[in-house]
């Protein structure tokens, strides 16, 4: 498994002065992007322009999740935007495989997500073209939902197959991601974790991913000692 990686969500920063909550979590590995078009999801936040600006005054890498419609049309335009990584929904793309790969020929990670109810299955042989694979922790459109146990045996589902191919694809959880259900998501076998309202709701959103990284890593840890050797 890879290091625990915490991607704060700016869903829960403060829109009127995002430069200065880009810096409170600077120490994070990336800063999770919620690109929201009100028709995907019952949700609107920001777009392409505002993204761009993003990336330009950002101390961390940018982790674009697009959950908008048409993502085969719009979602290679944040890749030239720059941002590390760009993760759409299965569910709305019509040729995933051809995306991923525009993707990351145009300079970006490619990932994958999925909602609580879609299968894993159908696309883990499409796993080589991916860079990060996202299993959604709640249904996508809105922060401060509480964690679904039941995307647990999809998560260790991704987990059995992304560890049999060799390849180095992140598995991602985004929802209801606390101190407390970290351990049960970083069991379950991901390690890049998307925290809205644990980082940015804290006093001090640095000391939030310090003790999210460490609860993480803590599980992982565990969970690879306990592995039988082959």
């Amino acid at each position: 498994m890879a290091q625990c990686c915490i991607n704060p969500s700016i869903l829960s920063a403060d829109f009127a002065n995002l430069e200065a909550e880009l810096h409170r979590i600077s120490t994070a590995d990336a800063v999770h992007v919620d690109v929201m078009d009100n028709h995907f999801v019952p949700n609107l936040t920001l777009g392409l322009p505002i993204v761009r600006r993003l990336q330009e005054i950002s101390p961390v890498p940018l982790d674009a999740h697009l959950m908008i419609e048409d993502a085969d049309r719009w979602a290679p335009a944040y890749a030239d935007a720059g941002v590390a990584s760009v993760t759409f929904h299965a569910e709305a793309s019509i040729a995933p495989v051809k995306l991923a790969r525009e993707l990351r020929a145009r300079g970006a990670k490619a990932g994958l997500a999925l909602r609580p109810g879609t299968a894993v299955e159908p696309f883990l042989d499409m796993l080589g073209e991916l860079d990060m694979l996202l299993i959604m922790t709640v249904e996508p459109g809105f922060g401060g939902q509480q964690f679904l146990d039941l995307t647990l045996p999809k998560i260790r589902r991704a987990r059995a197959a992304i560890d049999g191919s060799g390849l180095a694809v992140a598995l991602q959880v985004d929802g209801g991601i606390t101190e407390e259900t970290i351990l049960r998501a970083a069991e379950a076998g991901a390690d890049v974790f998307v925290a809205g309202s644990a980082v940015y709701g804290a006093q001090d959103p640095a000391d939030a991913i310090g003790r999210l990284r460490a609860a993480g890593s803590r599980r992982a840890a565990h969970q690879l000692s306990s592995t039988p050797a082959e």
